[in-house]
């Protein structure tokens, strides 16, 4: 027995259940490839590449070389953003994602297959860099991609749920890299790790890859795409064509007067307010990740001298409860509405700063991993629960793709990136750990200020052309 998902129209078939179940594996999986894509690399710059790419480069200028590859491939997400997020808003969300997917996953499989220093000199870290630079390009929207998809394909009552579900591959992704290198540390000697152990992790994300370019082949289209009024024959008009379109149908019938209100609405609302105020939600859960997941790691390690177990165990404890935060917030937006749980979870954040630092620096393990989970599920993980509907219900259809993928990138960029070097600065400076709990108290206080100036979007139509605002 299945549920109709879309209402049909002559534009588009019913959808089922099944086909969302398949929506939901493949935005799941996309996003868990993502992030493991990223997590394998970072984790293999830090342990084996400086070594075996930059050798012939002091032991400190062969990490910062290996990093800047790590680095590469943000500068290629935010050009994937654009170029991506143009195309699934013209020619539909399922073709975008099927290239998206195979792009990372061919670029993650390939670094495991690249000769090294030793064997071709030079061009082995050129390599590593133009492979990095492609799977960049991938995930640049691959994240924004999946969320359209199941944002577009979820029944109103239930989007934030089953929106959420793009959130929960983040923790799979981190997981399942993380668990990798530690086996492959604890199994295997460091000459074996150097000579052919880094390349496992690298080649085994080939299977995930074939699994979700499976799946990706079998999905519908969006029906939100199929049921726009500017589409025809999958592909949307370009804005001067629909211009004239319009103009024309509006003096020969009556009958196309709704049609064409709508597309003028769009085609004439002044757009980045509701950007800006999506880039707002965005800074609160990415600013707080990069300090959280990122900074807080090293800063327990090298400033507090703890064990360096310790914070990654806490980010480990704090991934798997998450498997439980995120749909539960999803599900508590679907009742109580996005704007509301932002003002909490935001206001929530900020109060627990403080406190969360205090826990931090007390040296006690218990202490710092209670504060590390409960910072990571309210700050980071409950608020990434709700950006993945609220800011694909902000945006009208003609432009959604491409808006949500530049709010994320630009916000993350921003946000995580530049977020821990102002962290670093500060802390040096100072000596005191203050910093870091105003940076995440001014983090969520633009969360805050954003979503109380934005408005509520729980339910809203999807196919909507114009944005919330």
């Amino acid at each position: 027995m299945t549920e109709s998902i879309a209402p049909p129209s002559a534009k588009t078939e019913t959808r089922t259940t099944r086909d969302l179940a398949k929506v939901a594996v493949s935005g799941w999986l996309g996003t868990a490839m993502e992030f493991m894509d990223f997590q394998l690399y970072s984790l293999a710059a830090a342990i084996v590449f400086n070594k075996i790419f930059f050798p012939d480069v002091s032991p400190v200028i062969g990490l910062i070389a290996a990093m800047a590859t790590y680095g590469v491939g943000y500068v290629a997400r935010l050009v994937g953003a654009v170029y991506f997020g143009r195309m699934g808003d013209r020619i539909g969300r399922k073709k975008v994602l099927f290239i998206t997917i195979a792009l990372m996953g061919a670029s993650t499989t390939l670094i495991g297959v690249l000769p090294t220093y030793a064997m071709i000199g030079i061009w082995a870290p050129i390599l590593l860099v133009a492979l990095r630079l492609i799977q960049g390009f991938g995930a640049g929207a691959e994240i924004a991609g999946a969320t359209v998809m199941l944002a577009e394909y979820a029944p109103a009552r239930r989007r934030g749920l089953i929106s959420s579900l793009v959130c929960l591959g983040t923790n799979s992704g981190t997981l399942a890299a993380s668990a990798l290198w530690a086996i492959l540390v604890a199994v295997l000697s460091e000459e074996q790790l150097l000579s052919w152990g880094w390349r496992i992790p690298f080649l085994a994300s080939f299977l995930l890859m074939i699994f979700a370019v499976w799946i990706r082949r079998s999905l519908k289209e969006s029906p939100v795409f199929e049921q726009r009024e500017d589409v025809v024959d999958g592909v949307a008009i370009a804005k001067r064509d629909l211009a004239a379109e319009t103009a024309s149908d509006a003096t020969q019938s009556r009958s196309t007067t709704h049609s064409t209100s709508t597309i003028e609405a769009a085609l004439h609302q002044r757009k980045g307010k509701s950007f800006l105020i999506a880039l707002g939600l965005r800074f609160g859960q990415a600013g707080n990740s990069g300090l959280i997941q990122t900074f807080l790691i090293g800063y327990l390690a090298t400033v507090l001298l703890m064990n360096k177990s310790i914070g990654t165990t806490a980010i480990m404890i704090g991934s798997i409860i998450g498997f439980a935060t995120i749909p539960l917030i999803g599900i508590l937006g679907d009742r109580f509405g996005r704007r509301p749980l932002y003002l909490v979870l935001s206001t929530l954040t900020a109060l627990f700063a403080i406190p969360m630092m205090l826990m931090v620096t007390s040296g006690d393990p218990t202490l710092v991993t209670i504060g590390v989970v409960v910072g990571l599920n309210l700050g980071v993980l409950s608020l990434f629960s709700m950006e993945s509907v609220t800011m694909a219900e902000f945006f009208g259809a003609r432009t959604r793709f491409t808006q949500l993928a530049l709010a994320k990138e630009i916000g993350g960029i921003l946000a995580t990136a530049i977020g821990p070097i102002l962290a670093a600065t500060l802390t040096a400076v100072t000596g005191h750990w203050w910093p870091l709990a105003a940076m995440l108290i001014g983090y969520s206080l633009i969360t805050l200020v954003s979503a109380a100036v934005g408005p509520e979007v729980r339910g809203r139509d999807m196919v909507r052309l114009e944005d919330a605002v």
